[in-house]
């Protein structure tokens, strides 16, 4: 016998597989461009542009990760979370640099040792698009999400999920660096979460609930990365 579910599950599945395309073919995919700001950082409004102006192409999932470390200078970032300061601790570490700032932009998953990256950043990234190896097939269906088999890179590689508002986000800052400023993020994440490792085979993994409040400002995408590099392998976006 069938059992029906309650309307709160049904309504979390529809919005995660209304959060992706059915199908991701193997080949060309977007450019991933990961900002790690704070509102309490004096330098990063230029970068924090950088990301509005890209979060509207195809070619390129841009995303902003607001960090926790400058919390303490007297103005809490109303979106940073831990586990995004981890991950960009983790780029630092491959990159082998010592110490994390902001703004520090990743695109495609290398750390760039510039710490203006605004007025680069199109070149940057027309070079990724044009480095980019053939990606494995992803798709989802019903909740789960499928990796066509590839070839891995050594050491293996990780599958994230990350969810994030469409929407400028505005915070006016009341305290420290940039009291009496206004804070204008886009394209901010708000979860972070490892599905699992991907090691060539072809695996599926089932994703977590979304939230169940209707809300068409909110995306999720999928990143497969190598773990000991961090260089994106292959993306599924919205």
């Amino acid at each position: 016998m069938f059992k029906i579910a309650p309307p709160i599950a049904l309504l979390s599945l529809c919005l995660v597989s209304a959060a992706f395309p059915a199908l991701a073919k193997a080949g060309k995919r977007p450019v991933v461009v990961e900002l790690f700001t704070s509102q309490g950082c004096g330098a990063c409004t230029k970068a924090n542009a950088l990301v509005a102006d890209l979060a509207d192409r195809k070619d390129v999932l841009a995303l902003t990760f607001p960090v926790d470390y400058w919390d303490y200078l007297g103005w809490r970032d109303t979106f940073a979370k831990p586990e995004f300061s981890a991950r960009q601790r983790l780029y630092m570490a491959a990159a082998g640099q010592h110490e994390v700032y902001t703004p520090q932009v990743v695109i495609d998953g290398a750390a760039q040792a510039d710490k203006s990256p605004a007025e680069n950043a199109l070149a940057l990234i027309s070079a990724a698009a044009k480095a980019h190896a053939p990606a494995p097939a992803m798709r989802v269906v019903r909740g789960r999400l499928t990796i066509a088999a590839g070839s891995p890179p050594a050491g293996g590689a990780e599958v994230w999920l990350v969810r994030y508002q469409t929407q400028p986000r505005e915070t006016p800052v009341k305290a420290g660096e940039n009291r009496g400023v206004t804070v204008v993020y886009r394209n901010v994440a708000t979860e972070l979460d490892r599905l699992g490792a991907w090691s060539g085979r072809a695996r599926t993994y089932a994703l977590p609930e979304a939230d169940p409040k209707p809300d068409d400002t909110a995306k999720a995408a999928v990143i497969l990365q190598a773990k000991v590099s961090g260089k994106i392998l292959g993306v599924l976006k919205p």
